[in-house]
């Protein structure tokens, strides 16, 4: 295994002149891919360890969702036209004479969180759920029968910290808005938040969108009055974490004029012919930032055994948030490259590149000590995940 420190002499993102930032929040389609995908591999791996004392393998990590179509009202409104769901993996279908109940585990699975985290959807008569799951490849199968698992593939995990105060006000305004407190005050505020950061210098700009939920609107006026009443509240809550200037609009595309809104019966816009896929959406750590190192690889949905295409994003970011807590590292990156078919604990190659006032020795000591006992954890990574512990979108 190669491990490479680097003082590295880039500048921080934070004192860049220009900074993005983006999160798809939870109601958003390709959240909902993505946690379609992840709610399907933890209860895949409950059946089997209740079945069969082990997580066997699998990776639900291709769901597309197809948006379905509405019709609405102020004041209500109805989904003529459910949303599908296409589940594609693969998983052990039968052991010995058992069969396992994929379909069964899916519809159930994917109803259940779809009722608890959106309020106003009604899964079961607004969702198709489509399982393609086929039993995986022998090879692939066999990483499992290991002391140490052996990485299911040939991936990238990165990770960095700390966040900016850009990425980090993005990051909790959605937190925020998809809170019970707010969702209580202003139950309007449907579950598909995506908000779009920009930083030029000082100024930073939040774009926000919002899919108001119809039954709460009786009309035009009350819609841009509850619209106007948001941005201040909005304002209100990032004062309390920035000192920069923030300028906030919210559902840019209205137009009053021409009765342009963004009405939708559910809370998600999936409703209306919005479409998801896993992996498009937020990285392991909540957010999409251009100006960061970032991998193609979804988190979502994979094993937590073997797949170090989750594994090793989850680890990196832990490596990298270990890593600033040290007064003297002001800022880490983490890149971590498996190699198919050798111990999860072994990547074939580490990179860490760190903003530090520290010397090179002292350094390179202090990091190959966090980096070594983070690889050593990754094997017991997967109760964590299964308890939610983790955030991996």
């Amino acid at each position: 295994m190669e491990i490479v420190i680097e003082k590295t002499k880039d500048v921080p993102v934070q004192d860049s002149t220009v900074e993005i930032v983006e999160c798809k929040g939870l109601g958003h389609p390709d959240t909902l891919c993505d946690r379609a995908a992840e709610e399907l591999s933890i209860a895949f791996s409950r059946y089997y360890l209740k079945k069969f004392n082990r997580v066997l393998h699998h990776n639900i990590d291709k769901c597309l969702l197809v948006g379905g179509c509405s019709e609405v009202s102020f004041g209500g409104g109805k989904v003529t036209t459910p949303l599908h769901l296409i589940v594609v993996g693969r998983a052990v279908e039968s052991v010995g004479n058992e069969k396992i109940p994929v379909e069964e585990i899916a519809r159930e699975t994917t109803h259940k969180w779809m009722n608890e985290r959106l309020r106003f959807l009604e899964p079961e008569k607004n969702v198709v759920v489509e399982t393609k799951i086929r039993t995986g490849s022998l090879d692939l199968r066999a990483t499992f029968d290991s002391a140490i698992p052996l990485a299911n593939d040939t991936s990238i995990g990165v990770g960095f910290a700390p966040l900016t105060e850009t990425e980090s006000m993005v990051y909790l305004t959605e937190k925020f808005l998809n809170s019970p407190k707010v969702k209580q005050k202003y139950p309007m505020i449907g579950e598909d938040i995506k908000i779009m950061g920009t930083r030029i210098n000082e100024r930073i700009n939040l774009t926000i969108a919002i899919a108001f939920v119809s039954r709460f609107v009786t009309s035009k006026d009350e819609y841009f009055r509850i619209k106007e009443e948001l941005v201040a509240y909005v304002q209100q809550f990032i004062k309390k974490q920035s000192h920069h200037k923030v300028k906030i609009v919210i559902n840019a595309a209205d137009n009053y004029e021409k009765d342009i809104l963004y009405l939708t019966v559910t809370g998600t816009s999936a409703e209306c012919g919005d479409d998801g896929q896993v992996g498009r959406g937020n990285r392991a750590n909540g957010l999409i930032t251009p100006y960061r190192p970032m991998t193609l690889e979804a988190t979502a949905g994979k094993n937590p055994i073997t797949h170090t295409g989750k594994l090793y994003n989850l680890t990196a970011n832990n490596i990298s948030a270990e890593l600033t807590k040290d007064p003297d590292i002001s800022g880490a990156e983490c890149y971590l490259v498996s190699r198919i078919g050798t111990p999860i604990t072994e990547p074939g190659f580490v990179h860490v590149k760190i903003h530090s006032t520290l010397s090179k020795k002292t350094l390179d000591e202090k990091c190959k000590e966090i980096i070594k006992k983070h690889l050593c954890q990754i094997p017991q990574l997967w109760t964590g995940i299964l308890e939610g512990k983790y955030s991996l979108f």
